[in-house]
């Protein structure tokens, strides 16, 4: 039972997981909200003409109960952040669905993997005695980071912008107090605090965690994270690439109706590594000063690019300011400009994209690192500042822009501009222009991207990873029929 949270960049990777076990002859359901369902309905239908043994389950979501507007069933789709903490008590009302849901399967499930932050289903898990397994959507590297904070607690000593080193890193990583993601900031929201207190005790009770990673890519932080906790970990990403051909690309997810067709012709009239592609994610924070400053960046480069401006913070200021200053004018023919969803992964495979500008969201960062191309590393807030230090530092195959500070939730009226236009193009140039590095760069995205395609094939990392994670669910689930076998007996 794959139990995703209801946000894109949670819910896509799950669904990805999920057709790759099906793939294995594993018999896979999707447990979601009709509303979040039809997004990638089509893809698991694809599947299930495959003959994958695969099929999506229906809970309702307590829109009404949790105080939220009809049809807002996904965090992206909250008409202000401000219904976070009503988003979460809908999360916490479908317990007893799930659990009803759960119980009325045949077979009955062997295991459940859900999201980190979908609480409740601990509580589900442990009443119905079905081992569960957290998904977390971040990498090795952010996990061994958070444990080697929370014990020793090294940003507490110094002040907001000061910097420190991580301890019991394989590298050195230097990172400022105010890079660090909002569990390591209480803040003055105590509700949004203690829903992060209880993920993490939740995610104490799993029996394992997976990851959408490969060993090739952070393999020292692997190992090392499961040595000092003990904890379980499968690898078994990068899952975006189980979408092989266009079709599945495209398909992967439907969120409005863009017509990705016309974003490949127009890349197709550009030559290859020419054109930039930017997405700073589906609930960017940054004030319409930054974006401002970052579109002003991207036009002084003279490059074509792909701009995609979803869920902007004050949207409404930014579509101003592109009517009153003629900037869709002025880049008109060599910059496209998409208000909404597009087929990342499609976009991103394609010959033309010389280089991607990124929030560093970790879906983002290895679809990235996939299609082999550099990065351009713009993280905003959460975990992105930790995924930039695994592009620059650990495997090198990105620059950044320069951020410092991350954007609270609540708090982007307070966020100063930190980039510059002449940052965005002068890093865009270190990775598309005549700069020495951009070989080198660009060899060791080459041989990422190689890497990464290899793990998921048969033989692979990734790929026995997920046979050993398969092997150990049915282990568990034998142990448990003799079991209730030998209680029976003795009865």
């Amino acid at each position: 039972m794959f139990i995703p949270l209801m946000a894109p960049g949670h819910l896509l990777p799950m669904v990805d997981m999920a057709k790759m076990f099906a793939r294995r002859k594993v018999k896979v359901s999707i447990v979601t909200t009709p509303l979040n369902s039809i997004h990638f309905q089509a893809s698991i239908d694809r599947e299930i003409q495959s003959g994958s043994p695969i099929q999506i389950l229906h809970v309702q979501f307590p829109w009404a109960e949790a105080g939220i507007p009809e049809g807002c069933e996904s965090q992206d789709t909250l008409p202000s952040m401000n219904l976070l903490y009503n988003f979460n008590v809908a999360l916490k009302l479908l317990q007893r669905p799930m659990e009803e849901l759960l119980q009325n399967q045949s077979p009955f499930p062997s295991c459940i993997i859900a999201d980190k932050n979908f609480v409740c289903v601990a509580d589900v898990a442990e009443k119905l005695n079905i081992p569960r397994i957290i998904f977390d959507g971040t990498s090795c590297f952010f996990l061994l980071c958070c444990h080697s904070l929370d014990k020793d607690k090294v940003h507490e000593a110094v002040s907001y912008d000061e910097k420190f080193i991580v301890p019991g890193m394989p590298h050195k990583i230097e990172l400022r107090r105010s890079q660090l993601p909002g569990i390591f900031y209480p803040g003055s929201d105590l509700k949004l605090q203690a829903f992060r207190e209880a993920t993490r005790e939740a995610a104490k009770k799993a029996y394992g965690i997976m990851v959408n990673s490969f060993e090739e890519l952070e393999a020292e932080y692997l190992e090392e994270y499961e040595r000092v906790t003990g904890h379980k970990v499968w690898c078994v990403g990068p899952v975006s690439l189980c979408n092989k051909d266009d079709m599945e690309k495209a398909l992967r997810s439907k969120r409005n109706s863009s017509d990705e067709n016309k974003y490949v012709k127009w890349l197709d009239s550009w030559p290859a590594k020419s054109v930039i592609y930017v997405c700073l994610g589906s609930q960017n924070r940054a004030t319409p000063e930054q974006l401002i400053e970052l579109g002003l960046g991207l036009e002084a480069t003279k490059r074509p690019f792909i701009w995609v401006l979803r869920g902007a913070y004050r949207r409404e200021e930014m579509e101003k300011w592109f009517l009153e200053d003629g900037f869709e004018e002025r880049v008109k023919g060599r910059g496209i400009l998409i208000k909404g969803w597009v087929p990342q992964v499609l976009i991103l495979s394609h010959r033309a994209i010389g280089a991607f500008l990124t929030h560093c969201g970790w879906n983002s960062t290895l679809e990235g690192i996939c299609a082999g191309v550099p990065l351009v590393t713009y993280p905003l807030y959460a975990e992105q500042f930790l995924n930039e230090k695994v592009v620059v530092q650990v495997v090198e195959t990105g620059v950044s822009v320069g951020a410092e500070t991350v954007v609270r939730l609540g708090d982007e009226h307070k966020s100063r501009v930190e980039v510059r236009r002449e940052n965005i193009r002068d890093c865009i140039e270190k990775v598309m222009g005549e700069a020495r590095e951009k070989e080198v760069i660009r060899e060791r995205a080459r041989n990422y991207a190689d890497l990464a395609k290899k793990t998921v094939e048969e033989g692979g990392s990734s790929y026995n990873s997920m046979s050993l994670l398969i092997e150990d669910i049915v282990r568990l689930k034998m142990s448990h029929q003799s079991l209730v076998a030998n209680d029976n007996n003795t009865v």
